[in-house]
């Protein structure tokens, strides 16, 4: 096994993470000792960067942790979870990343960059998670080149309406120490990455997607997820659950913005 190219310590601070049930609309109740929901460590475990470090678009620049891949724009397009222990609140813990590969395609409207990084959280001698985040590189938009978004399933056995505003984008960023100016910096957001809006962070998507699939399963121990489409925050979404473990976030068109798996 390849060494870390980064680790990462936390305090795992239960304030933060009622914070974020509180961003979602939960009641805040974690406390010291408490296992964290799942999805939660993304509120840890910070790099924060000076300005001179940082890209474009908020980012720490690329060549440090995550490859150059060579292509300005940058996207959470999917990951894989394995919780394999409760990661308490109130503990120290540490995150090991690993590069586990990259590749570079050329896709319909250009070239490509896929980055995979392998994330590990452990609690003392214990890995509580496993985690495997695809990133993807591409280049500035072309006119004309927006790719039709696939059409999301109407066969749900539950669905639950969420709602964005930039309210919550903006304290989700700072709860996620999260610079991309796509979730919050209109004008870059829709003048230098095209898109029609403010974003609505893929992984807040995912975690909406995995706190539904809890509350079906009753616990979780596996979670893959995949971006299908943007999410713009004055999007209302649906949150939709079928019993064979699928769940899928659709958009009000009926656009597949996010899949998933769950067990």
């Amino acid at each position: 096994m390849s060494d870390p190219v980064q680790t990462l310590t936390d305090m795992i601070d239960p304030a933060r993470a009622r914070a974020m049930q509180a961003t979602i609309g939960h009641t805040p109740q974690i406390d010291r000792g408490d296992p964290l929901p799942p999805f939660f460590h993304q509120l840890y475990f910070w790099d924060p960067q000076d300005p001179a470090e940082l890209g474009r678009d908020g980012h720490p620049k690329v060549g440090r942790v995550v490859p150059d891949m060579g292509l300005p724009r940058r996207m959470w397009a999917g990951g894989r979870l394995e919780f394999e222990a409760p990661l308490l609140a109130g503990t120290a813990a540490k995150r090991l990343t690993y590069v586990e590969k990259t590749a570079q395609k050329e896709g319909r409207s250009g070239p490509l960059g896929f980055v995979t990084m392998r994330h590990e959280t452990w609690q003392g001698d214990t890995r509580c998670i496993a985690e495997w985040q695809d990133i993807v590189y591409r280049e500035d938009p072309k006119p004309g080149t927006r790719p039709t978004p696939p059409e999301a399933p109407t066969d749900e056995d539950v669905a639950e309406p969420a709602g964005f505003d930039t309210t919550m984008l903006f304290r989700y960023s700072a709860l996620t120490f999260n610079g991309h100016r796509i979730h919050y910096d209109l004008p870059y957001a829709t003048g230098v990455e095209g898109y029609d809006g403010l974003v609505v962070h893929g992984p807040l998507l995912a975690q909406l997607a995995m706190l539904l699939a809890e509350r079906q399963l009753g616990t979780l121990t596996r979670f893959a997820f995949r971006a299908t489409a943007p999410l713009m925050h004055f999007e209302t979404a649906e949150i939709c659950w079928k019993s064979d473990g699928t769940v899928w976030v659709r958009g009000p068109d009926g656009r597949q913005c996010l899949t998933g798996t769950a067990a």
